[in-house]
């Protein structure tokens, strides 16, 4: 089979499972990303995401996880949303919930699709391949950009002509030497909305991110008390922040239409209350966020965000929510609600010296 037709078969069959995107790279085709890779963490940038450091010799190339892969199939699928991902940012008895985890989660939805793209093209083809979600040692930016299905903007994620910056990237490796498509080229011109938006200031230039800064990462990532000089910025964010994403100028050609029906939000994801979230034990968090990539993070750093986001509120009726947890058994936790009942109070005195 002439390889262009198989690609073409291929391309089609991934649209059939859900995927909004599909690109061929070679599998040598993002060289310059390793040595990327291993400045940033000779920088710190990572903070404590020592799974960078551990598996970075795996992440430098596509041949240095897997010796035989000949070829990489990129593919992207959208979460495009509906409705403005900033809409509610002054909403101050409300948390808000990044867009990609509002819905299903993404590396079950992912792996689900890629696995059966895989077993289409092992029994099509007769080749040997190897399905990798982002839990994996692979760089799937730089491989995407190689395979033309997007470039890395200045905010350092993926951005598609067709899809913005809402994919959720995967990755196929194939002993197949497959055609490569045409490298993207970076679109970005001289617009900097990602880096004005950004609250943290999380990038030291274009093009470079520093995780230490960035809300996602203190959400997310950060186990321990987030630093007090990002507190007032998170405002009402409880897991990972989109201004960056939300702002950028392609995603006016991003069709919601087009986004992946698994990741249709959850009623309960769009708009969860602070009070809600705030007095959640173990049991209700898993309860909550089963089958939700917010599951990860546990109880505690769920309620440590939802503390700082009360504390950021301004809403006095969330004192009554917050004082219980001064005593919580995580001592991360209790700390953020005694600098939330710390800042409502100063909050309040400052009112009422104003009145």
């Amino acid at each position: 089979m002439q390889h262009g037709k198989l690609q073409d078969r291929i391309r089609a069959k991934a649209a059939e499972l859900g995927f909004a995107a599909c690109g061929f790279a070679d599998a040598d085709a993002a060289p310059q990303a390793g040595e990327r890779l291993r400045r940033w963490l000779a920088d710190g940038r990572h903070g404590s995401m020592i799974w960078m450091e551990e598996r970075a010799h795996h992440r430098v190339g596509p041949a240095a996880l897997w010796p035989a892969v000949r070829s990489v199939i990129s593919l992207g699928m959208s979460y495009a949303p509906k409705c403005d991902p900033l809409a509610l940012a002054d909403e101050g008895g409300i948390g808000r919930i990044s867009v990609y985890a509002q819905g299903a989660d993404y590396h079950d939805v992912m792996k689900r699709a890629l696995k059966a793209l895989g077993r289409w093209l092992a029994q099509e083809a007769g080749c040997d391949l190897k399905v990798f979600v982002d839990t994996a040692p692979v760089m799937e930016k730089p491989l995407a950009e190689a395979a033309g299905v997007g470039w890395q903007g200045k905010h350092t994620n993926l951005v598609s002509r067709a899809d913005g910056s809402w994919l959720f990237l995967g990755a196929i490796y194939t002993t197949l030497e497959l055609d490569a498509d045409m490298a993207s080229r970076d679109a970005c011109g001289s617009c900097d909305a990602c880096q004005r938006a950004c609250p943290t200031d999380a990038f030291p230039a274009p093009y470079q991110l520093d995780a230490r800064r960035c809300i996602s990462y203190l959400t997310i990532e950060h186990a321990g008390p987030i630093p007090a000089e990002f507190r007032a910025a998170i405002g009402n964010r409880i897991y990972g922040c989109d201004d960056c994403l939300a702002v950028c100028p392609w995603n006016k050609f991003a069709a919601s239409a087009a986004a992946n029906l698994a990741f249709a939000p959850r009623a309960e994801m769009v708009a969860p209350r602070l009070a809600d979230l705030l007095a959640l034990d173990d049991a209700g968090f898993r309860q909550v966020f089963a089958g939700s990539p917010i599951k990860r993070i546990g109880r505690d750093r769920m309620v440590r965000n939802a503390a700082i986001a009360a504390g950021n509120s301004g809403e006095a009726a969330l004192v009554a929510a917050l004082r219980p947890l001064l005593d919580d058994p995580s001592p991360v936790v209790a700390e953020a609600a005694a600098w939330a009942l710390d800042r409502l109070g100063s909050a309040a005195a400052d009112g009422k010296g104003q009145g």
